[in-house]
């Protein structure tokens, strides 16, 4: 698969069932958020992914920032961000992205930043200059805020990744996504290996920093290949693991396989839980910046 293209998926996914029907009821919220992001020139994952949470988030003053433009150069199944050839004009990087994400956090009152960003494979750096830039921008204007970051893999550059840690966030954030055998449908540009490294380095390097990964059910995954990933996420020194549900974004996405029952979803917990998680986030509208405040907090408390 091209990192500008998905595979056209012409088979329906399953009707929703009634755990995973939630209401939109936060228009001026949403709305209003919008407007001062586009005066800024940002993004937010939530938009670019169609997080089903939108309406709860915005109404309660919560985004995710999306740095580094709003074209991938990646092209996963699973994702509906925008992609695009790095030879397109909209890949420039915008220098004044990191000052506005922080005059935007600043606006907004947070107490809790979450930083995420599309893959940048066309970068030298993949990016990570402009990432650590946005944190340290973002604790001059909130000093006393959480920063929670949410990298890609950057191609494995373990420098890139240590870039992004010496700017010194509070939380360390690499979704592993899927399951082992999946990984060549769901995430073709990346490596199932390769992902754990980094999240296992980020630990090495930065101990004071909580790690955290996230991960998609109902792709074909057996409850067995998700035990294994959680064995492994854990054995790669993450602190706290987060388990969704995935939800077609678009046609041109990959359908859904299966919904996941909010029983399994607690099963999956009190396994992460019984393997030595502190904090394991567990449920059909989960993702991985979902109350994310919430569940560094309650992550920080095991220590306490």
């Amino acid at each position: 698969m091209s990192s500008g293209s998905l595979v056209q998926i012409s088979t329906p996914s399953p009707r929703l069932p009634s755990w995973l029907r939630k209401g939109r009821t936060h228009f001026e919220s949403v709305h209003n958020l919008k407007v001062e992001l586009r005066e800024r020139r940002l993004h937010t994952v939530c938009e670019s992914a169609r997080c089903p949470n939108i309406h709860e988030c915005f109404s309660r003053g919560a985004a995710t920032f999306m740095i580094l433009g709003n074209i991938c150069t990646r092209g996963c199944g699973f994702c509906s961000v925008p992609k695009g050839s790095p030879a397109k004009k909209e890949f420039n990087l915008d220098p004044a992205e990191p000052f506005h994400v922080a005059e935007m956090a600043a606006r907004m009152k947070l107490r809790y930043v979450v930083i995420t960003s599309v893959n940048r494979d066309d970068l030298p750096d993949g990016g990570s200059a402009h990432f650590a830039q946005t944190v340290r921008e973002t604790r001059n204007a909130l000093p006393n805020a959480q920063i929670e970051v949410l990298t890609p893999d950057f191609c494995g550059d373990l420098s890139a990744v240590a870039r992004v840690l010496d700017a010194g966030p509070h939380v360390f954030n690499h979704n592993m996504e899927t399951v082992r055998r999946l990984y060549k449908r769901v995430r073709p540009q990346a490596d199932y290996e390769q992902s754990l490294n980094v999240l296992r380095f980020a630990k090495q390097y930065r101990p004071a920093a909580l790690t955290k990964s996230g991960l998609m059910v109902g792709l074909g995954e057996s409850a067995k290949e998700v035990h294994e990933l959680m064995a492994d996420v854990h054995q790669a020194h993450v602190d706290v693991a987060t388990v969704g549900q995935y939800l077609q974004p678009t046609r041109r996405n990959l359908p859904v396989a299966e919904f996941v029952t909010p029983e399994q979803f607690d099963a999956y917990r009190d396994f992460g839980l019984n393997l030595g998680f502190k904090m394991v986030f567990s449920g059909p509208f989960v993702r991985s910046s979902y109350m994310a405040d919430r569940v560094s907090e309650q992550a920080t408390q095991v220590d306490g």
